[in-house]
């Protein structure tokens, strides 16, 4: 299914355009406080950070991602965040955020696209799956 026409993806750029996606990424990452939301992503903003979301009347989902380089994948997208309302699911936004995504590393001479995705977040596994991504590394973390 695809998004209706009226759907837009864009930039958010202003804190009131950075907060309205608040609610969506929340579901996500639901440590986040509203209150801060905005500063965060601002401060996270002065390392490259981008948000991106897709409006349908309201913010039907969101991504946020960075533009980097590195000698192991030359100039890469990585996608750091990306979550659909869960009102809003299959309904065509993960996609079309998706290929929105990929559109712009190519438009911004990416070489690869990049994503980690927890262990458990099987709908997103099989998402990225279908999108032909491929399982190419193991994440390893230590709390400090």
């Amino acid at each position: 299914m695809n998004p209706q026409p009226s759907a837009s993806i864009q930039l958010a750029t202003s804190i009131a355009q950075i907060q309205q996606c608040f609610p969506v990424m929340s579901q996500l990452r639901s440590h986040l406080q509203a209150d801060n939301f905005a500063q965060q992503v601002q401060a996270q903003r002065s390392t490259g950070y981008q948000l991106a979301y897709i409006y349908d009347n309201q913010v039907a989902g969101v991504a946020g991602f960075n533009l980097a380089t590195n000698l192991a994948w030359g100039k890469y997208l990585y996608l750091a965040d990306l979550i659909v309302n869960e009102g809003s699911r299959s309904q065509g936004y993960g996609q079309a955020l998706f290929t929105w995504l990929i559109e712009y590393a190519q438009d911004h001479n990416c070489q690869q696209f990049h994503l980690d995705s927890g262990v458990q977040r099987f709908a997103a596994h099989r998402f990225y799956l279908r999108h032909k991504m491929n399982i190419s590394s193991h994440h390893f973390s230590l709390q400090l």
